[in-house]
């Protein structure tokens, strides 16, 4: 019998995926570069964000840009980590199928 891999659920909503694999490919992002990496809207985004947030995966740094004050996200290790294991898991469920 085959183990079905386990995904994570944070992670696995496709928007969060995209969010966290674009993430880990930086040291941060600001919250409107993300929204129209992304294609969604300030809300959908910030329903996203507290989600990984609450979960640990990701962390929220304001800092004032062009004299306004913006919101920057950065992937946590722990994010980084639950990244990879769900990339891991995602692999291992096309192997069985593949």
């Amino acid at each position: 019998m085959t183990v079905v891999p386990q995904f994570d659920p944070v992670i696995h909503p496709p928007v969060r995926l995209q969010l966290a694999a674009a993430l880990s490919e930086v040291n941060d992002m600001e919250f409107g570069r993300a929204r129209d990496l992304l294609g969604v809207s300030d809300s959908v985004l910030s329903k996203h964000l507290a989600q990984m947030q609450e979960a640990g995966y990701v962390r929220l740094r304001k800092a004032p840009l062009g004299g306004r004050q913006r919101t920057w996200l950065v992937l946590t290790a722990q994010g980084r980590a639950a990244l990879k294991a769900h990339v891991r898991a995602l692999q291992d469920l096309a192997g069985i199928v593949g």
